[in-house]
């Protein structure tokens, strides 16, 4: 059945999605995109598909006030910054919402987003790949439940060429992207992490290196969870073509291997001699996985309260990397 949608924001990420969208019964019936080579583009793409080019309204508050009683959901694919206010927008107007990565810039507008979300009653997923994959699903109740024993150490890094290949986008610019390299493609581990453990940080300390721009390019954060366990996260946006991640969970009776992006887990447990992978289903996109959550077939898996542990996190990284390092003892309380 077709899902009557808006399509808020029509850059690179969004012709990205647009492929699984169409497939599992997107109908755009209109586009809110300022750029107008950017909705070109999504036309020629959508057009690619077999599909008419929607109308194109820049101003959302105009959009919802001549759409909003057609829509039924909205994927909001925009700069940061502009999150908080159009997802803010879209609940009050009655529409469900999947909002791409990073959910907010801080903590305090994902405070308000689920006070709004709660409000409204309306359906907000945050399109994390590995808060909504089942790998990064089970491996959190794995080690949520005891199953695997006490919790211990947690090891997550990420790399990508990322420093090039954005130059000269909002990305590397603070006041649209709210951070750099470790906000953006780094986001995901700082999301998987949190989603594995269950919990909020107690202390962290953390350095970033903006290699001669305005943003974090390279960084590292040593953290201790309210439970005691320790954690490092370590992020470096300039290296060869390539991106990748890797994600080490150590408890007291077994090992977890996984990415940040859930796209796959290996489990050694007590008496095994070599990781064995997790036989679950394959993860699916984001738009799909939405799908399923309004359909009542699963569990919302990132409800803005995922974002809000997140955006704490972010929030004490940015306070102790500003102060070299200073240890972050208190986190803002949800």
């Amino acid at each position: 059945m077709a899902v009557k949608t808006v399509l808020v924001g029509a850059g690179g990420m969004a012709r990205h999605h647009l492929p699984r969208m169409i497939e599992t019964g997107a109908d755009i019936i209109v586009v809110c995109e300022p750029s107008a080579d950017q909705y070109e583009k999504t036309c020629e793409k959508l057009e690619e598909l077999g599909v008419s080019a929607p109308p194109n309204e820049p101003d959302l508050a105009t959009l919802l006030e001549k759409y909003g009683d057609e829509l039924e959901t909205a994927f909001i694919i925009t700069p940061h910054v502009f999150h908080h206010d159009q997802t803010k927008m879209c609940l009050e107007a009655g529409i469900d919402v999947l909002l791409e990565k990073p959910m907010v810039m801080n903590a305090q507008e994902a405070l308000s987003l689920i006070e709004i979300q709660k409000r409204t009653g309306k359906l907000l997923v945050v399109a994390f790949q590995g808060g909504l994959s089942p790998q990064i699903r089970e491996a959190a109740r794995l080690i949520q439940s005891g199953e695997l024993g006490e919790l211990l150490n947690v090891s997550a890094t990420v790399w990508q060429d990322w420093k090039n290949n954005v130059a000269g986008t909002w990305r590397q610019v603070p006041a649209m992207s709210g951070g750099g390299f470790m906000f953006d493609t780094g986001a995901h581990m700082l999301n998987s992490v949190c989603t594995l453990v269950g919990e909020d940080f107690k202390t962290i300390a953390a350095w970033h290196d903006n290699r001669g721009t305005e943003v974090d390019i390279t960084g590292v954060v040593m953290g201790k969870l309210q439970s005691g366990a320790l954690v490092t996260l370590n992020c470096c946006g300039e290296t060869i073509k390539t991106i990748n991640s890797e994600l080490f969970v150590v408890l007291s009776e077994g090992v977890i291997r996984t990415g940040q992006w859930g796209e796959r887990l290996f489990i050694q447990r007590a008496g095994d001699k070599e990781p064995i992978e997790a036989d679950l289903p394959p993860m699916l996109g984001a738009w799909e996985q939405f799908l399923d959550v309004r359909s009542g077939k699963i569990e919302n898996p990132c409800p803005p309260e995922v974002g809000l542990r997140m955006a704490k996190l972010w929030d004490a990284i940015v306070e102790s990397a500003k102060n070299d390092g200073q240890m972050v003892n208190t986190l803002i309380s949800d």
